[in-house]
This record gives C-alpha cells, sequence and structure tokens, in this order.
C-alpha cells in the first residue's frame, strides 16, 4: 500500500533541496560580482540537467536572466526546443519576460522562492510591464506602432504552406 503522507514529504523534501540550490547559486552570483540575486535551475527524471544564474550586466544581455540562461543550457543539453517532463527551479518568481520563454519551452511545472514583491522591494519591480502590456499600443512609455505593409502576412502564409516545417 501506498504511504501517501511519506510520499508527499519526499517530494517536498526534493523541491526543497532543488530550491535551495537555486537560491545558493544566487547567493553566490550577488557574492562574486558577476550578477543579479536570481539563479535557476532544470531537473529532469531527478537529475539537474542544467543552471543559470542572472548575468546580464556581465554579457551586456537584457535577455541574460537566470530563467532564460537556464532554457538556453537545457534545451541544448537535451538537443530540443522544448523542455518536456522538466521542472525549473527558480530563486525567484520570473518576470514576465522569463514566464514567456517558460511557456514556450514548456516545463511541466515551475517552482520559485522569493515572489514578484520581494523582488519590487529590493529594486526589481515587474507591475510596470504588466500595466504596460494592458495598455493600447500608442499609449504605451516606448510608443508601438504597427505598420501596415502589402507584404505584412506573407511569412506566415509560407509558413502555413510549408509541408516540411517544424512545429513548435
Amino acid at each position: 500500500m501506498i504511504n501517501f503522507e511519506t510520499r508527499k514529504q519526499n517530494m517536498e523534501k526534493s523541491h526543497t533541496y532543488y530550491i535551495e540550490i537555486a537560491i545558493e547559486m544566487a547567493l553566490e552570483n550577488v557574492a562574486s560580482g558577476k550578477g543579479g540575486p536570481f539563479a535557476a535551475i532544470i531537473v529532469k527524471d531527478g537529475e539537474i540537467i542544467a543552471k543559470g544564474t542572472n548575468s546580464v550586466t556581465q554579457t551586456m544581455d537584457p535577455t541574460a536572466h537566470a530563467e532564460i540562461v537556464a532554457i538556453r543550457n537545457a534545451c541544448k543539453a537535451l538537443n530540443s526546443f522544448q523542455l518536456d517532463n522538466c521542472i525549473l527551479y527558480s530563486s525567484c518568481e520570473p518576470c514576465p519576460m522569463c514566464l514567456g520563454a517558460i511557456y514556450w519551452a514548456r516545463p511541466k511545472v515551475v517552482y520559485f522562492a522569493a515572489n514578484n514583491l520581494d523582488a519590487a522591494q529590493a529594486g526589481f519591480d515587474d507591475s510596470f510591464i504588466y500595466q504596460e502590456l494592458s495598455l493600447p499600443l500608442e499609449k504605451r512609455s516606448i510608443p508601438t506602432f504597427q505598420l501596415n505593409h502589402l507584404k505584412h502576412n506573407k511569412p506566415f502564409d509560407l509558413w502555413v504552406a510549408e509541408e516540411n516545417k517544424i512545429k513548435y
């Protein structure tokens, strides 16, 4: 007979173990001066297959958030553009950009430690991005405009017609 309480405790212990690794990586990232207080790991079948820490300022890449770095590393390790049956653990709740990448990568679940309010108190406030997304394009703080070009839909038409495409 399966002891569900023991199984639950073992599962929680493993989640605690992996989130602890992500937190320790974030601490080391700050202490070393390499980047911000963020780290992520990706686990598949109980094994860590990839890690990532925030390296925005080190690499001069605004997309080099911990989750994105970890996703890139995991996809290389798996030779796949999707993270089937993977779990992502992050030291902090993913920002909107990372959340978009996570949805495209399709892990089965995400766990995080600190939340977006904790991040905001430390100076990493993403609430304005969520507010911007709800505004009409022309009202955003970075004005955005669609240019209606005769060929605007041609790339999609070609994609739909392509028989040998790899869907994602």
